[in-house]
């Protein structure tokens, strides 16, 4: 029998929050972009806004344990068009991510390698034999993961590789991980990665790095972005200095406002009281996955959502962590406002997941 999925049961609350932040990332794109070469971003935006609803809403479609029984299949594709970027892709600022497509477009294969791994995770996770999740059985998991993380890294593109460690982390503890093994784990990654970042890291990532630690070393080459952001976010004050009005901003200080530093020029023009507002907004979208995830009919639907949440809170905390100078930059783009097309489709096929793991409780 087929299934009838209503509208009624979408969780239009969730979709309800998503589109009043994609407005206000609309409305921060036309602002920064104001009278520049990329004046036109806002409305490719709305393009792609438009066109994450309506993957959305085919994702919405079709069970998501039909797309855990073919993830294999996605996992083997991912690996091959990760490794078609470095024939064919696109080089933009230093690094390969993009594959041309026609018509002018881009397509970012690890942007949605994500979904890949959430279902990936979610699959394997729910196949265990046990309640608590075993070294042995990790390990393998770990492995799964690192090989595209590997790919992406050689790209290179260290912020995107880093967003798929939380899909990871969150699968394994909700599986029973014991935590002396974390805390094992937590020790070894203490001890290891500074000695991997002095041979795996590009030299303007380890420049990035010291820039962290100390922006005025170099304050007109690796710490200018960090200066002049966190200068854009202190001149917001309470209420901001009103759309198109940022002097950082407008006066082109900021770097890309419209990209990874797009909070930064939202806080200048918005103010404390429009960080409040959407950072507040950005709680209420997790609170509404980790809602779906409590109710989910099976450990699979919990799995996808609670990975979904820990990827879009670990994107949230890591770019306003960077715009304030408390992170390294790393890249990461403000989920749903940074302009990109490929990020954005990419979320809007996230939340489409989540919506499919709740409707599926209606289907009998």
């Amino acid at each position: 029998m087929k299934e009838y999925l209503p509208a009624r049961d979408m969780d239009w609350p969730l979709i309800a929050i998503t589109i009043l932040i994609c407005g206000l990332g609309v409305l921060q794109i036309f602002s920064a972009t104001h009278g520049t070469i990329w004046q036109d971003a806002w409305w490719k935006q709305l393009f792609w806004i438009a066109a994450g609803l309506l993957l959305m809403w085919v994702v919405t479609a079709i069970d998501y344990h039909t797309l855990m029984a073919h993830v294999v299949g996605m996992y083997v594709i991912s690996l091959v068009l990760l490794a078609a970027v470095f024939l064919v892709g696109k080089q933009v600022f230093g690094s390969t991510r993009w594959i041309p497509l026609p018509l002018g477009f881009h397509f970012q294969v690890s942007e949605f390698v994500k979904l890949v791994i959430i279902l990936l995770v979610a699959r394997f996770m729910t196949e265990l034999k046990s309640d608590s999740l075993e070294v042995r059985d990790l390990l393998k998991i770990a492995a799964l993961v690192a090989i595209p993380m590997v790919l992406v890294l050689k790209e290179p593109d260290l912020g995107t590789a880093l967003t798929y460690l939380p899909i990871l982390a969150v699968g394994a503890l909700l599986a029973g991980l014991n935590w002396r093994y974390v805390a094992a784990i937590a020790v070894v990654l203490v001890l290891v990665l500074p000695v991997a970042g002095l041979y795996f890291l590009k030299d303007y990532q380890k420049a990035r790095l010291v820039s962290f630690l100390d922006p005025d070393r170099d304050p007109r080459g690796t710490g200018y972005q960090v200066i002049q952001s966190k200068i854009a976010v202190g001149a917001g004050g309470m209420w901001g200095k009103g759309l198109t009005k940022g002097s950082q901003t407008q006066l082109r200080f900021l770097p890309v406002p419209h990209t990874d530093f797009i909070f930064s020029a939202f806080a200048e023009e918005r103010g404390f009281a429009g960080v409040v507002l959407v950072l507040a907004l950005y709680f209420m979208l997790l609170m509404q996955i980790v809602k779906n995830a409590q109710t989910a009919p099976d450990r699979a639907g919990m799995y996808i959502c609670m990975g979904i949440a820990a990827l879009l809170l670990f994107h949230v905390l890591v770019n306003v962590g960077m715009v304030v100078g408390r992170i390294p930059v790393t890249g990461i783009p403000l989920p749903l406002m940074s302009a990109g097309g490929s990020s954005m489709l990419s979320v809007f096929l996230m939340l489409g997941l989540v919506n499919n793991v709740r409707l599926r409780r209606f289907v009998n």
